[in-house]
């Protein structure tokens, strides 16, 4: 039976297990938005392209599969950007469909035309124009492949208006199955003799690949199970805290900006690094710092092991999910060694993440307000950050009950909490989703609020206000003290404007007031189903908590 190649795309992304696409509509895809109106895919319609980009970045991240977003030509496809560099750095599965002028409109400057190619070639994995309609579902499932094999990444599609109304007699096509390679006995033997022989090992989590999109592989319990018996603490690359669960004995922390000062000296003093899932880049490493001379085993899927720098005695080619499956016997891995090491970076952790009042000036202090959602989120939430100086606190104070409970810009992109939150909610409405953000990454796709209101999504969002941007404030006040200049905000009433949303609003001026409020909002999301924002304005002078853990108490 003949159909429309951009129908076709349509009924493919079906056979690809796809929920949903998040789309901001334009008239170059028209034909495939016709094909989603009678499929059981659910179109979220983003307020902007970018949001629509970061939602299905969550979606992949929470799902373990490629997250679809489409958008048109030109200024559609601009505003797309930001989520395929996010995707691209943070080696998450994305495939972007951007509507393309005609075939036959090409190479005479015509309205919003654009090299697709030109673009995204270098910050994409693959670059596809579909130009043969009978191929429209052959490349569907090419990106899809292509997009979760290796190392994960963004595909871009460009679907030409003309062909997308082409017609084919050709159908759907089987997925093409994502191959994960497992360590062989050799390997794990000699892994297991490196890690014996260690006397202060340390595993290195991160990337992604501990889900799998059935829901039924949680790696980072596995290897957090695996890790204790074998007396291996396990720390956290940069914004993948939730590679294991936080409960562990092994868990140690994360590294990355504004990581525990004691952390980093005991990454200096181990004498074996495992990474798994992640390389040593520059910000786990403390600027190329850190561990450097220390024997070294890299697991990734990818063989070039293009996010590691440095020093490799070992390099393993399986996924998280894949490498956990082979883990050699926990007594096997640690030999003599005692749980003396991992007991002390352990500890280290549990100081560090025990919140200690700051005294701010004005406004709310920070360290007891996260403490506070601490203790008051469900165990199973999931957290979504911006970027900036405002996602501190939560990184330190907010714990993970394992893989598939945060989605954050690796590459330290703004705007990604709240359409990610929104998209966290929908993938799944019974947790509870925080966006952890400030004044100006709330800003910058804060209107992704209206899907939550049209989708019946109903995230947490919570806004810490110093009515700066923080984050260059503190690099102003290091290399031009007294000098601001460019990074004043004026704002909005956030609490106000959740309510023209549909949603629950909180103004916090005070830490006295912040218990009350988190109790409310969370009955409103819970409850109600609706969206609800803490708006906690702090003191313009607030800065980053301290790298260092409290005082060492006596006897601990």
């Amino acid at each position: 039976m003949s159909t429309s190649a951009g129908h076709l795309v349509v009924r493919q992304l079906e056979a690809q297990g796809v929920r949903r696409v998040y789309s901001v509509p334009g008239e170059s895809f028209l034909d495939v938005l016709d094909g989603l109106h009678d499929s059981p895919i659910t179109t979220v319609v983003a307020r902007h392209e970018a949001g629509a980009g970061f939602m299905a970045l969550a979606e992949a991240r929470l799902t373990g599969m490629p997250g679809i977003a489409m958008v048109t030509r030109g200024p559609g496809a601009a505003n797309a950007m930001i989520s395929v560099h996010t995707a691209w750095q943070d080696a998450t599965p994305l495939v972007l469909f951007v509507g393309l002028i005609p075939v036959a409109d090409r190479g005479r400057d015509s309205f919003q035309e654009f090299s697709l190619d030109g673009w995204f070639g270098t910050t994409a994995k693959r670059v596809i124009v579909l130009d043969d309609e009978h191929r429209a579902a052959e490349v569907v499932a090419e990106a899809m492949h292509a997009a979760s094999s290796g190392r994960p990444g963004p595909v871009v599609i460009g679907l030409p208006e003309d062909v997308l109304v082409r017609m084919t007699d050709s159908g759907p096509v089987p997925p093409r199955p994502v191959p994960a390679s497992v360590p062989g006995p050799a390997a794990v033997e000699e892994l297991a003799g490196r890690l014996a022989a260690a006397e202060r090992p340390l595993i290195v989590a991160g990337g992604e690949g501990w889900i799998d999109a059935a829901g039924d592989i949680d790696a980072g319990t596995a290897l957090a199970t695996w890790a204790e018996a074998a007396h291996v603490p396990v720390a956290a690359d940069w914004r993948a805290y939730d590679a294991v669960p936080h409960s562990s004995a092994a868990w140690s922390g994360y590294l990355g900006y504004y990581r525990s000062d004691e952390l980093a000296e005991r990454m200096a003093e181990a004498d074996l690094l495992v990474f798994v899932g992640c390389g040593r880049s520059d910000v786990p490493s403390d600027g190329y710092t850190l561990g450097l001379e220390a024997s070294t085993v890299v697991v990734l899927p990818d063989p070039n092991a293009a996010t590691h720098a440095g020093r490799i005695d070992q390099q393993i080619v399986a996924t998280p999910a894949s490498f956990t499956t082979a883990l050699p016997a926990s007594e096997a891995a640690r030999g003599t060694r005692g749980n003396t090491w991992m007991d002390a970076l352990a500890a280290g952790q549990r100081r560090f993440a025990t919140p200690s009042p700051e005294d701010p000036a004005l406004g709310v202090d920070l360290s007891v307000a996260f403490g506070l959602l601490e203790e008051k989120l469900p165990a199973n939430r999931i957290l979504a950050y911006g970027a900036g100086n405002a996602t501190l606190w939560g990184h330190r104070y907010l714990s993970h009950a394992g893989p598939g409970t945060l989605v954050g810009p690796r590459n330290g992109a703004m705007g990604v909490s709240v359409p990610a939150a929104v998209a966290a909610s929908l993938v799944h409405p019974d947790r509870v989703a925080v966006a952890i953000c400030g004044d100006g990454d709330f800003l910058m796709n804060g209107q992704e609020l209206a899907v939550a209101r049209a989708q019946g999504s109903a995230p947490l969002v919570v806004v810490v206000d110093n009515g700066v941007f923080a984050t260059i404030v503190q690099h102003q006040e290091k290399h031009y003290p007294g000098r601001p200049s460019g990074t004043a905000m004026a704002n909005p009433e956030f609490a106000a404007l959740i309510g023209t949303y549909g949603g629950h609003g909180e103004d916090v001026h005070t830490t006295a007031d912040v218990a009350a409020a988190i109790d409310r909002a969370l009955e409103a999301v819970t409850d109600r189903r609706v969206p609800a924002l803490l708006h906690l304005r702090i003191d313009p002078a607030t800065m980053p908590p301290s790298t260092a853990a409290p005082a060492q108490e006596a006897g601990s």
